[in-house]
């Protein structure tokens, strides 16, 4: 049952935050009232291809925020066996985004988790380009932009580096 208090507090009937805020193409939370970027939906189950295509859009766009939401989604509902995978994606996707945010230690953090997650994920025989993604190409762009981050080479345009999922267009 909802109260005042959990509506005030922008709460679910159990306490959860609902996250309720408009939010930027970088997921940072808006004023109320303020015009923001479309949520990605949670929860959809998506084919590979169509999880790959549709982040890969989103990175493009710059918001790799809501990209690590349909890599999170594809985490959440996937096999078991390609959990790795998709959890690495995710944690690329946010990782670009702390940089682009300027949060240096959090970006180049989890751009190399994210890398170490996917080269995990193919060392274990599930091959270098399972579902068309050049896990090759992802980790050696995470490391140089982590490296580029913590040099202090100056802000990052999510839209500008973007990763090519599937390698070069």
């Amino acid at each position: 049952m909802r109260d005042a208090w959990t509506e005030a507090r922008d709460r679910d009937a159990e306490g959860r935050a609902r996250s309720a805020r408009p939010r930027d193409g970088l997921g940072r939370p808006l004023p109320y009232g303020a015009p923001g970027v479309e949520r990605q939906p949670e929860g959809v189950v998506r084919t590979p291809q169509e999880t790959v295509a549709e982040a890969q859009a989103l990175l493009d766009a710059g918001k790799p925020f809501h990209a690590h939401e349909v890599f999170e989604d594809a985490w959440k509902s996937g096999p078991e066996a390609e959990r790795t995978l998709w959890r690495g994606l995710a944690q690329l996707a946010v990782g670009l985004t702390h940089a682009a945010r300027g949060n240096v230690t959090g970006g180049a953090r989890l751009l190399r988790r994210g890398a170490g997650a996917v080269e995990e994920w193919a060392a274990g025989g599930a091959g270098r380009q399972a579902h068309g993604i050049d896990v090759d190409g992802l980790v050696q762009w995470a490391r140089e932009l982590a490296g580029r981050v913590e040099s202090g080479a100056g802000s990052v345009d999510a839209g500008a580096e973007a990763p090519r999922l599937r390698g070069t267009p």
